[in-house]
This record gives C-alpha cells, sequence and structure tokens, in this order.
C-alpha cells in the first residue's frame, strides 16, 4: 500500500463526520422499486423499445441457428455425404444470415442507446424538478454537494442499464433459455451434465449478493461526502486562504478521498468474483463436454454433428452467463443508486399546498400573526406564541440580538416553512390555504448575502419578472442608483457577472438585488439585513430609492443598524422569539426599554469607533 494512504489509515483524527443525512440502508433486493424504475421506459413503448426488441430478436435467432446448420447439416448431411451442391448453399445461407445479423445489432444499438439517453434525461429532469419544489427543511438537512450526487452521479450510474443492460439483459435470457431447450431436444445426457454447474453458480451468486449490494451503497455515501466537501471547499477559498488552512484541509480532503478510494476498491474486489468465477464455470463444462461427449459418441448415443452442436452452444453459452454475472452486478449498482434517487422523489415537502388552495390575485398586503408558535426542531422554540398585525403599505422593522426571531417571521410571511402552531394570514386569508405560486410571486426577500447568478447584468435584474422589456429593467436600475456603476462596467447592461457575481463588490451585488426587487413589483417586500453590506455613502444615496421602493408596499425590515429603520410606521423588539415591545422610534426611545439600550449600545460603539 502506498505510504500517504497508509499515513492516513493511522491519522483517523484528520476527518470530520458531520455528515449524517446518507446512510446505507440495509433491505433486501426490492423487485417493486427495480419495476418502478423501469416505468421510465413507459414513455418509449411503443417507439424505440419495440425496435430494440425486435432488432435483438433477429440477432438473437441468427446466431442460434447457425450452430444448428453447422453441426446437423454441414457435418451430418453435406460433409458426411459429400454434398458439395449442399455445402455452398449452405455457405450462403450463413453468409446471409450473418449480414442480417450485422443489420440487427446495428439497429439494436442504435435505439437501445436512444431510448437510453431519453430515459436518463427524463429521469434526472424529473428529480431536478421535484427538488425544486421541496421546502426549506430538505435543503436545511443536506448539504449542497450531497443532492449533487444524487442528480449527477447516482442518475448518471443508471446509463449502462438503460442503454445497454435491459435489452441484453432480455437477449441473454432468450439466448441461455432456447439453447437448453435445444441442448435438452439434441441430448438429455450430455445435456444435464454440462448444465449441472449451474445451480452451484446461482447459490454463490445469491450469497455474494447482500454483501456487494452494500458495498455499492457505500460507495454512493463517500462519493457524496466527498462532493460536499469539494463544493464547500470551493465556495469558501477566500475564507481557507485568508486563515492559511489549505494544508489542514488538503489533509482533510485526502481523508475522504482516500474514503471513496477505499470503498470503491472494496466493491470493485466484491463484484471481480463474478468473472472468475464465471470462467472457471466454464472450463468445468468444456471438461464435462469433452469427456462425456467423447464416450457418448464412442457408444453411439449422438454423432460427431451433435457434439459439435454442443461445442459451439458451449462456447454461446457461459457469454451470456458471464453478462448476466456482470448484469446481477449492475442491478445491485442501479439498485444502491435507485435508493436514493426514489428517496428524494418520495420525499414530500413540508409546507404542502391543498388541492383547493384558493389564489391570491390581488394582494393588498395585510398581515396578521395570531399565536404563531415554531421551532426549527424539537430541541429549541424560535418563535413564542407571539401575535401582531401589520397594515397594508405600512413599513414594520423587526429588530432585536441574533436568534431572536427576526428571520424567522420573514420565513413564515413567505411560507418557506409552517408554524408549529397558530395562523399566518395576509388579506385574512390562511397562507396554508393560499397558492404558493400566488404568494411568492408577490413577495420579494432582499437578503443580507445576495445571490446572482451567472449570466448578464441584465439577466439577472430581471430574474424575478422574465418578461420585462430592456427599459423597465434600466429603469429599475436607476430608481435603486444601480445604473451608476453598471454604466462604468465594459459592456454594461450585457456584462458577464460570473459565478455568484464574484467580479461586483458586495454592496453592487445588493443594489442589483434591490433593482431586481423593484422591476418584479411586489406588494409586499422582505429586506433582511439588505443594507448590511453597503458602505454608509451607498446607503445614504439608496434612501430616497427605497422610499420609492417602498411606497404603496407593506414591508419589514430586519436591520441591525438602526439608523434605517427610524422612519418606519411600527418597530417590534424580540428577544427569544418574543415580542417585548413596539412602537415608533419615538415612542420607544421615551419608553427607555431595550430598543432605547440597543440603540444607545449601538451609538457607544460608533463613538469608540
Amino acid at each position: 500500500m502506498p505510504k500517504r494512504i497508509d499515513t492516513l489509515k493511522e491519522n483517523r483524527h484528520l476527518k470530520r463526520f458531520y455528515y449524517t443525512v446518507d446512510q446505507a440502508v440495509e433491505k433486501p433486493f426490492n423487485w417493486q422499486q427495480m419495476w418502478r424504475l423501469l416505468g421510465y421506459l413507459k414513455p418509449y413503448s411503443k417507439t424505440y423499445l419495440p425496435g430494440a426488441v425486435i432488432a435483438m430478436l433477429v440477432s438473437t435467432a441468427v446466431r442460434l441457428v447457425v450452430p444448428i446448420l453447422i453441426g446437423k447439416v454441414a457435418i451430418d448431411q453435406a460433409i458426411a455425404n459429400e454434398d458439395s451442391e449442399l455445402l455452398i448453399t449452405l455457405i450462403i445461407i450463413v453468409g446471409v444470415l450473418y449480414l442480417l445479423n450485422y443489420i440487427g445489432n446495428f439497429f439494436r444499438i442504435k435505439w437501445v442507446n436512444i431510448l437510453g439517453q431519453n430515459v436518463i434525461y427524463d429521469l434526472r429532469q424529473s428529480l431536478f424538478s421535484h427538488v425544486q419544489h421541496l421546502s426549506h427543511r430538505f435543503f436545511d438537512k443536506r448539504s449542497a454537494g450531497s443532492i449533487l450526487v444524487r442528480i449527477l452521479n447516482d442518475i448518471n450510474s443508471l446509463q449502462e442499464l438503460f442503454t445497454n443492460g435491459i435489452i441484453n439483459l432480455l437477449m441473454d435470457v432468450v439466448t441461455l433459455s432456447a439453447m437448453i431447450v435445444i441442448l435438452f431436444v439434441y441430448s438429455p445426457q450430455l445435456a444435464v451434465a454440462v448444465l449441472v454447474i449451474l445451480p452451484i453458480m446461482f447459490y454463490i451468486s445469491t450469497k455474494l449478493r447482500r454483501n456487494i449490494r452494500r458495498s455499492w451503497q457505500d460507495v454512493r455515501i463517500q462519493q457524496s461526502r466527498l462532493n460536499s466537501h469539494l463544493n464547500e471547499s470551493i465556495q469558501g477559498i477566500r475564507i481557507t486562504q485568508s486563515f492559511s488552512q489549505e494544508k489542514e484541509n488538503a489533509e482533510y480532503f485526502e481523508g475522504l478521498n482516500f474514503d471513496t478510494f477505499e470503498s470503491l476498491r472494496i466493491a470493485t474486489k466484491k463484484s471481480a468474483m463474478f468473472r472468475p468465477f464465471v470462467e472457471m464455470s466454464n472450463a468445468i463444462g468444456t471438461i464435462i463436454l469433452i469427456s462425456f461427449g467423447s464416450f457418448l459418441i464412442l457408444n453411439g448415443n449422438i454423432d460427431i454433428g451433435t457434439f459439435v452442436t454442443f461445442a459451439f452452444y458451449l462456447g454461446m453459452f457461459w457469454e451470456p452467463i458471464s453478462r448476466l454475472g456482470q448484469m446481477y452486478n449492475q442491478l445491485l449498482m442501479a439498485m444502491a443508486a435507485s435508493e436514493r434517487i426514489f428517496e428524494f422523489l418520495d420525499e414530500k415537502p413540508n409546507v404542502k399546498e391543498k388541492e383547493d388552495s384558493i389564489p391570491l390575485p390581488d394582494m393588498k398586503g395585510q398581515i396578521e400573526f395570531d399565536k404563531v408558535q415554531f421551532s426549527y426542531d424539537d430541541n429549541r422554540i424560535a418563535l413564542h406564541e407571539i401575535s401582531l398585525d401589520i397594515n397594508a403599505g405600512q413599513t414594520i422593522a423587526l429588530v432585536g440580538h441574533t436568534g431572536s426571531g427576526k428571520s424567522t417571521i420573514a420565513n413564515l410571511i413567505s411560507r418557506f416553512y409552517d408554524p408549529t402552531k397558530g395562523h399566518v394570514r395576509i388579506d385574512g386569508k390562511d397562507l396554508r390555504d393560499v397558492k404558493l405560486d400566488h404568494l411568492r410571486q408577490q413577495i420579494s426577500v432582499v437578503l443580507q448575502d445576495t445571490f446572482i447568478f451567472s449570466g448578464t447584468i441584465m439577466e439577472n435584474i430581471r430574474f424575478g419578472r422574465p418578461d420585462a422589456s430592456d427599459n423597465e429593467v434600466i429603469e429599475a436600475a436607476k430608481v435603486v442608483g444601480a445604473d451608476e456603476f453598471i454604466g462604468r462596467l465594459a459592456n454594461g447592461y450585457e456584462t458577464e457577472v460570473e459565478e455568484r457575481g464574484n467580479i461586483l463588490s458586495a454592496g453592487e451585488r445588493q443594489l442589483l438585488s434591490f433593482a431586481r426587487a423593484l422591476l418584479a413589483d411586489p406588494k409586499i417586500l422582505i429586506l433582511d439585513e439588505a443594507t448590511a453590506s453597503i458602505d454608509t455613502e451607498t446607503e445614504m444615496k439608496i434612501q430616497a430609492a427605497l422610499r420609492r421602493l417602498l411606497d404603496g408596499r407593506t414591508a419589514i425590515i430586519i436591520a441591525h443598524r438602526l439608523s434605517t429603520i427610524r422612519e418606519s410606521d411600527n418597530i417590534f423588539v424580540l428577544e427569544n422569539g418574543e415580542i417585548l415591545e413596539n412602537g415608533s422610534h419615538d415612542e420607544l426611545m421615551e419608553q427607555r426599554g431595550e430598543y432605547f439600550e440597543l440603540v444607545k449600545s449601538q451609538f457607544q460603539m460608533l463613538d469608540a469607533m
């Protein structure tokens, strides 16, 4: 073993095991699940699938007929009777049959590959679309890397099954069944002797399958962990370099890489046991054929043509057996992958839309929290039966220490989560009764760490309203003050911002998010620490823009920088999921309560600076 890997085995303390979601599932081979997987073939059951099956049957029939023609016709009739005319005719027939076999194989391979690629496309599209509609709780419990593995790696692992495996399985079963029948027709004694090895092979394969399947499950888990860390490392590369942790991060990656290497090595080693066993069975079958077949010829029980036919079939017999052995491994891999894929497909959104949900086409923006309690888990309650009313068009602010429940309130308004107890209503309608699309299309959220997609400035601003014209995009950018810096870029609004908007400063990304929110024309606007990444000068520039942005809309502002919420109609001060006090800025300052202390401490910090 290489020294580097050996060292890693001894230094297990380098590894951090915080991935708890992806666990190996020990279950019997689930044929119901396999039938469900094969159900993705249904859309092609009248096109590519029957064509591939017919082409397969043609090529299989040719392979089965040729040994009979050679053994029973060429040897026992043409050669034995010195009939050259029959022999020439037979040669022509065999040549035509092999041409037919070539045509059959060509179309089988072509149609099977088209079929397989379409199924993989449908399966990946189905999984991605389903994940898009899952609730935030789903993503809270899973890393991005583990989700990527299932959409990419696990589905890719099914490609061989759908492009070759299924048709090959059918072809091999038909071939084996037909050959066994033919062998028993020509010589039951020799057929029994040659096929005696099959029960032994079946017994050993069934003993190994559970162990092999668990090994391939472990491979998927290790790949998921490796991808998760890789995704995390790339996104956090600046922090890693800032703290000079490149070496430690590389050591940890090497530990995960070793685990992936080791799990794949073990799974491959176990899977590799099948083919040598098939080759050994082939050798035993050949010995039986030569010894017992010669005995039968000498005793006049079979003729030479039958022996030659058996020899041809024996050479053909173990090829599908070998492929079936590999096919079984392929099925085990597909089962391990499909378990993980269907786990996601069977995941139900925690936030469910009722079948009789009602539209909310003309939202006014009046919000009510009625004794709402919420917890992200069983250990800690985030909100304690809070009640608050926000009038349509009103601007309210939520302030408090980290973890006080401010962002939770914003998440409940967008219905990313449902309250554990109580009701959240907009315009008097419980959000559980409202269509999600109607709700979220009329709410815009601007976060502190805004997300910029790969693409142009124009495309990013237009994201919330794809049908907006270029002039509307430009006007929205001008209103929030983004047009100035966009005009300085090389290609203006057509500038490619790259992944996560890396070519832009934090303040510039935030201005784009303001423009995006304005263009979407929401009835409710949530600003979650939206000005935290903007310098004081830029903040002053967009205050007027914010007034335009907030005009006529219900706005919820979450801010630690209290200077940004002075003009709010109502300020709610939260602590440990409870509302301590509320009122306007002047009213709360007069009360000299928690809000007063927050303002006082913030001014003291500014004076100290």
